[in-house]
């Protein structure tokens, strides 16, 4: 039984280091004895989560796996809050999965190699595939104590397969492990997140080709510029996500390169195959450089850039779709379910999906610099700064997949009011435009056509007339050249299909548009 005059030494001779650490009130521990057992509960907890080995000389193996990964060189136990502070298990346990997949191929190539034996290499695989199998069903027991999802799982299997669990590390380093965790893990969500992208572009598409004639008003600074359709528009949304994707796929070619065989900085004098691991791991190839193959974290970077510019986008949108909900645009409706209301105003529908992607868009932007920020003074090769790029990571994977899945859900579901949307597409005096280039192509200069065109939209706002709504008598007190034919062109039908042009607002360019895209996406 464990004495607290035992255990304090851990924790600084503190208790109310100790009390952290068992979860518990400095209340309860001051009242235990220093000479004297501490509880069962607390004591166990000590043994097997928190301190694992440290108090148990019968197993050598556990006590040895806790520092295996340094603890030779050291004569003192870790202070109790630098080990929490240099952990990273709370969060690194997430690439279990992947650390698992890349130690079964480095333990194959080191039993081609004739590092180990094929018994050795059976034993390997289904201890890992138990603790796989552990990890997966939520039974596993982390500890802090192993800072990290590498040393827990070498421990693990350490315990379970006996001395055979201390080779597997034979010719890897946790600088070399970490970085093919991170790219093994990021390439299967890059592929998770381009299907949820092409999937929100799908739904972008099937509205467009529904809403190609559906007229309303294009906006430059915020105001009305010239009449455009729904699906016209949409398009733009689809064009940037196409850039999106290519991006996405160019990241990931970087991202699919193997450090594995790197070791700590300068590779390993063990006759390993870097080429082969590669290709169990799938990789396209292994990396060129054993220092920059464990330093670099340009493919997280360039990930995060990609992300932000998605995210952009994203918002970008989100605010169209904020503007066109509310009672001043009135263009479309969202579904209640993509929307809430107010605690206070019965009547309130709030766009809250687009408002929250808006929001989340900052959000992945400080992830690009905090990852941007952390690389720019580091020297080669590994730094513990390092540990310090999952986080920001882990969380702009998981933003840009929420926010995918919204609007890959929400956008289908888009009710546009047609009826609002050409209303407002002929205020504003939105076939201005199309009047002097009327005027033009009867000769008269584009300059000279212009300012005739702004004398009638000032007439126009005096008598609150649209140009429409002008006689052709009106109209012709600024330009004697204007005739009967100028009704064809200053109808906001008309209008939009005069665009008739490849990436125009026709019509009939609109579903050739959707035509192509969608090959694009299906090739």
């Amino acid at each position: 039984m464990l004495k607290l005059s035992e255990v304090l030494p851990h924790f600084n001779g503190k208790k109310s280091e100790l009390a952290s650490a068992l979860d518990i009130s400095k209340q309860a521990i001051s009242r235990w004895d220093e000479d004297k057992p501490i509880p069962e509960l607390q004591e166990k907890k000590l043994r097997y989560e928190i301190l694992p080995g440290v108090f148990d000389d019968q197993n050598e193996d556990t006590r040895d796996a806790t520092n295996s990964a340094w603890g030779g060189r050291f004569s003192e136990a870790t202070d109790a809050f630098v080990a929490r502070f240099t952990a990273s298990v709370s969060f690194d346990q997430r690439l279990a999965k992947h650390d698992i997949q890349g130690s079964i191929a480095h333990a194959t190539m080191l039993t081609k190699a004739g590092v180990l034996t094929d018994t050795e290499l059976d034993a390997i695989k289904q201890g890992l595939a138990g603790i796989l199998s552990e990890i997966e069903s939520g039974t596993f027991e982390w500890s802090i104590a192993l800072e990290d999802v590498h040393m827990n799982i070498e421990a693990a299997l350490t315990q379970r397969i006996g001395i055979t669990g201390k080779k597997l590390h034979t010719g890897r380093s946790r600088n070399d492990q970490v970085a093919t965790d991170i790219r093994l893990w990021l390439r299967d969500e890059i592929d998770l997140i381009a299907l949820e992208l092409q999937r929100l572009q799908r739904g972008i598409l099937g509205l467009a080709e529904r809403e190609a004639d559906t007229i309303m008003p294009g906006f430059t600074h915020l105001q009305t510029a010239q009449p455009v359709t729904f699906g016209h528009h949409l398009l733009a949304w689809n064009a940037m996500l196409e850039r999106d994707y290519g991006r996405l796929q160019d990241c990931r070619k970087r991202v699919n390169q193997s450090p594995l065989g790197a070791a700590a900085l300068a590779g390993t004098t063990y006759p390993i195959d870097r080429q082969l691991t590669a290709e169990l791991l799938n990789f396209e190839s292994a990396t060129s450089n054993s220092l920059d193959s464990v330093s670099d974290r340009d493919f997280a970077i360039e990930f995060c850039a990609f992300a932000s510019l998605l995210m952009v986008h994203l918002s970008r949108a989100s605010e169209e779709l904020v503007l066109w909900t509310s009672a001043q645009f009135n263009f479309i409706d969202l579904p209640d379910r993509f929307c809430t209301g107010s605690s206070i105003m019965p009547q309130k529908k709030n766009p809250d999906v687009p408002e929250l992607v808006r929001g989340k868009t900052g959000r992945v932007n400080g992830h690009l610099i905090s990852l941007l920020t952390l690389m720019k003074s580091q020297p080669l090769a590994y730094n513990k700064d390092n540990q310090e790029d999952k986080e920001p990571l882990f969380d702009a994977v998981d933003t840009v997949k929420d926010c995918l899945r919204a609007f890959a859900d929400m956008v289908p579901a888009i009710k546009p009011k047609r009826e609002s949307m050409r209303e407002a597409a002929r205020r504003g005096f939105s076939t201005a435009t199309d009047l002097a280039d009327y005027l033009v192509r009867k000769g008269i200069p584009f300059r000279d056509s212009h300012e005739i065109v702004g004398k009638a939209v000032a007439y126009g706002i005096a008598q609150n007339k649209d140009l429409s709504d002008m006689s052709l008598k009106e109209l012709q007190q600024f330009s004697g050249t204007i005739e009967q034919d100028i009704f064809d062109v200053l109808t906001l039908e008309g209008s939009v299909a005069a665009r008739d042009h490849i990436g125009g607002t026709a019509p009939r360019q609109v579903i050739e548009a959707v035509k192509q895209a969608t090959l694009r996406l299906d090739n």
